[in-house]
């Protein structure tokens, strides 16, 4: 009899969806759409009926991840064309929904920038590396993270539905290096029982929300037999490039381990449309607190009113801006990453001019592995007689008498 650990990730890595996989679920329901995904599903996929084009499990299937794919849909600029011809530092691929976002014409598109690769990812600049974060020396066992005292990421796959080209973990994501498998799962649990000071989990890869819907539910159900984890998070992309995901049956298993969390990664307002709204509205609807995390990319999101924007989209949509990140220095990032003046200003940009659930932290999650440090513009400019001199959004000047 087939394991029912058997994963989407696992089964595509080996490159097919077995049928046992298809038939889990009934099929999935129609789902709102934007018209730019109609437009290009009728253009480029015109035998795809709506119904298959909203299925997860087809959506992975199709994934663009070759030149020829990509190439038939996008007019390719010459840095992208000497990216995907030749050998490239991180594996390429973009679910058929998601590239139904990007600007086929234009390879300053920011969705684009974020999945095609260019030859500037060849440039390696000084500070750069594999493993900036240290992840790797800080794992007591494969696939699990301890930087801080009471919390462990836990590395449960490797595998995402499209790969972000600034990805931190790029030396493990799409390589099959963290398999999807029950005993390596089993290794990491062990240690979280046996390490009391453990309360807080957050599940990452990878992408956990790409693995069947029972594998979810056998790792939250073992995760939720440890008496000391009070905390279960999940970090994914997941409603944001592939919502068709966020299905009635997924989010019936992850409201059955409350307290359960889920961050999600956001990098544009381009993102937020109808679908995923939709996901995000039915991950908030079964009682799950979203957050939402923003990578700074240089010409995709390090403008004022473009973050605003992301910033409002998201919060209306029920997930509360979390963090926005300095870009990590992995290999060839350099065209990524901005200075840090400039996530302060947007910072400043924001705070006072918009609501405080709309302010994400600003943090540099520390080369080396010192953990995520916050940073924000300094809105104490000294002291007097009469107390602290602070300035406010508006620049003013106005004194609190400190004690």
């Amino acid at each position: 009899m087939q394991s029912n650990l058997l994963s989407v990730s696992a089964t595509l890595e080996g490159g097919k969806v077995t049928a046992d996989e298809c038939n889990l679920y009934p099929p999935p329901e129609r789902l709102p759409h934007s018209e730019k995904p109609n437009v290009f599903r009728q253009r480029f996929f015109p035998g795809v009926s709506p119904e298959l084009w909203n299925d997860w499990y087809w959506q992975l299937s199709n994934r663009l991840t070759t030149y020829e794919k990509i190439n038939q849909i996008f007019n390719l600029s010459s840095e992208e064309k000497e990216a995907l011809t030749n050998s490239t530092p991180l594996p390429v691929a973009i679910t058929p929904y998601y590239a139904s976002l990007i600007d086929p014409e234009n390879s300053c598109d920011p969705l684009r920038k974020c999945m095609i690769p260019t030859s500037k990812e060849w440039c390696h600049s000084d500070g750069e590396a594999e493993d900036p974060l240290g992840e790797d020396h800080q794992s007591p066992v494969e696939g699990l993270v301890h930087r801080y005292p009471d919390r462990v990421l836990f590395l449960v796959t490797s595998y995402c539905s499209s790969n972000c080209r600034y990805c931190t973990r790029s030396r493990v994501v799409g390589h099959k290096s963290l398999p999807a498998s029950k005993e390596r799962w089993i290794n990491a649990i062990k240690y979280i029982k046996e390490h009391r000071e453990v309360r807080d989990v957050l599940i990452s890869g990878g992408d956990p929300l790409t693995l069947s819907t029972k594998q979810l539910d056998w790792l939250l159900f073992s995760l939720r037999q440890i008496e000391h984890v009070e905390i279960i998070r999940i970090g994914t992309k997941v409603p944001m490039v592939l919502p068709q995901r966020i299905t009635r049956e997924l989010v019936d298993v992850l409201k059955k381990y409350h307290p359960l969390f889920i961050s999600v990664h956001a990098t544009h307002p381009v993102e937020l449309v109808p679908e995923s709204i939709r996901a995000l509205s039915m991950l908030a609807d079964v009682g799950i607190p979203i957050g939402s995390q923003t990578v700074l990319l240089k010409g995709v999101n390090d403008n004022a009113e473009v973050m605003k924007d992301l910033m409002h989209g998201l919060l209306k949509a029920r997930a509360r801006p979390y963090y926005l990140y300095q870009c990590d220095p992995i290999i060839g990032s350099s065209h990524f990453r901005t200075p840090v003046k400039s996530g302060l200003e947007i910072i400043k940009s924001l705070r006072g001019w918009t609501s405080g659930y709309a302010v994400p932290t600003f943090v540099i999650d520390a080369p080396g592995g010192g953990g995520k440090i916050p940073l924000c513009p300094d809105y104490v400019l000294g002291s007097s007689k009469e107390g602290l001199i602070l300035q406010n959004y508006e620049s003013n000047l106005y004194s609190y008498p400190d004690i």
